[in-house]
């Protein structure tokens, strides 16, 4: 997804959606002009929760053959899931630094298996701690609300780390999930935000594709500006 120009994209979380029909869910979300699938893997250990893993991720790609898959990964071992979620059909996997210490080698073995490699950070952790894997990733996620829930409050603090980073790298993809949706779009745009996760604001939206267009074409108008 790096490009020479930055590109505002909207990527909608499936995890508020009706996991019974996750492949309608999906389907029509990418339907209504989603860019990409946010795709919450939680292990239960590095947050409270528990979600789905690459069994799921595989039935849905064997019925969605062309969308661009983003892993996000809130586990305590991220290298366990590296060679099933490329065999599942991912496209991007993305890792919370926090609970490893062999990021370049993670890294590396994303690569090597076919992926794009994505790096997150919990809004407890300083940007200068991810800013020095920046040469090795693809993109950064910064999560303006604690990892592991839906619904949360936006963090509005958090984009002092997304600001950072677009003035230090100007052609990075920077992503930011928790929280975004209309009312807080601006703010992260302003910020330098280009890849934008939104779960409640587009899943339960009235109208998803006039939700998922007034959310691009907000990032975008702001990425043209500059």
């Amino acid at each position: 997804m790096m490009n020479k120009k930055l590109r505002a994209l909207i990527g909608p979380s499936i995890l508020n959606s009706d996991l019974s029909k996750l492949y309608e869910e999906s389907q029509k979300l990418l339907d209504n002009g989603a860019d990409y699938l946010h795709l919450d893997v939680m292990d239960g250990h590095f947050v409270p929760n528990l979600t789905f893993g690459h069994p799921v991720v595989k039935c849905l790609r064997s019925k969605i053959k062309e969308a661009f898959f983003e892993t996000h990964m809130m586990v305590s071992q991220p290298e366990q899931w590296i060679v099933p979620m490329a065999e599942a059909g991912v496209n991007q996997y993305t890792f919370h630094i926090e609970p490893i210490t062999n990021v370049e080698e993670i890294c590396r073995k994303i690569k090597e298996n076919g992926m794009q490699v994505g790096l997150a950070i919990k809004p407890g952790t300083p940007v200068s701690e991810v800013e020095k894997y920046i040469s090795i990733a693809d993109m950064v996620l910064i999560m303006t609300v604690e990892p592991g829930f839906g619904g949360q409050k936006f963090m509005e603090n958090q984009m002092l780390k997304v600001q950072h980073l677009r003035k230090h790298y100007p052609l990075l993809n920077i992503e930011v999930d928790g929280g975004v949706g209309p009312s807080t779009i601006e703010c992260c745009a302003n910020a330098g935000a280009n890849m934008i996760v939104s779960g409640t604001a587009v899943i339960g939206a009235q109208d998803q594709a006039n939700t998922i267009n007034l959310l691009r074409t907000t990032v975008q108008q702001i990425i043209d500006k500059q």
